[in-house]
């Protein structure tokens, strides 16, 4: 009895010996997912600190060797009404564009357009443009003190449309659209652009505004209201409301 004992006790702790063995190498530790995500973005992090440090800052490169040593042109068209206020006030045009911002500019009698042209002394790579856009706003019709809006300022635009674009009117129902955007004594005009801080010219059919993207778009709708047969008294209104919501915005 007692080898039988002995002999069952033993077949029972190499059973529990077994057991444990293949618990142990059926079942590993698996490490977790996160601790590997973290590290390697640790990593990451290391690794584009390491690259920022290592960027190379560059010194600012001037205007002369970023437009690559050539000259640029830009002509701008003058049509047949526009010569005479063109020469009335060339000199205000001609200062701007040659004192502030380092440009040559001429008038070719010829081709009867204005040349603006870079050179040697041009500074700002943007005063071509800038230059163009002032002398195309007064070719349209604006004065020279509000185009000069455009040198002096950078989130100002030129915006055109015609009448018939909104809607196709023709003979007298165009002419009293037109009417109804200038209003008596151009009393409807001066209203839209003194509430949406902007300059508008009309010219025919044609319809320019000056201003930034903001305050021609709420122009815009003012005048396509009118122009689609609204009363003056609703867009007035229409425009207070939404100049008052656009200044407590900004």
């Amino acid at each position: 009895m007692d080898t039988e004992n002995n002999t069952n006790t033993g077949t029972q702790g190499t059973d529990e010996m077994d057991c444990e063995k293949g618990t142990t190498s059926e079942f590993k530790q698996v490490k977790s997912k996160k601790n590997k995500k973290r590290k390697m973005g640790d990593a990451e992090m290391d690794s584009e600190d390491i690259v920022a440090r290592k960027r190379p800052d560059f010194p600012p490169i001037s205007g002369d060797k970023l437009k690559g040593g050539s000259d640029e042109m830009r002509k701008v068209a003058v049509p047949a009404h526009r010569y005479t206020p063109l020469k009335e006030n060339w000199l205000k045009i001609f200062t701007p564009i040659v004192e502030h911002l380092q440009l040559q500019v001429r008038f070719n009698l010829k081709t009867r357009n204005v040349e603006i042209k870079t050179c040697k002394e041009t500074q700002d790579i943007g005063a071509l443009t800038k230059a163009a856009d002032f002398v195309k706003a007064f070719v349209l019709g604006f004065q020279v003190e509000d185009a000069l809006a455009l040198i002096r300022l950078d989130e100002l635009f030129l915006e055109t449309f015609d009448v018939t674009d909104v809607k196709p009117l023709k003979g007298d129902h165009l002419s009293r659209a037109i009417g109804r955007i200038a209003g008596k004594g151009g009393k409807t005009k001066f209203t839209i652009e003194n509430v949406t801080r902007t300059r508008i010219v009309l010219a025919d059919t044609k319809i320019h505004i000056l201003g930034s993207f903001q305050n021609i778009k709420m122009a815009r709708t003012a005048i396509c209201n009118l122009i689609l047969g609204s009363p003056p008294s609703k867009v007035y209104g229409n425009i207070r409301a939404v100049a008052s919501r656009a200044a407590e915005r900004f």
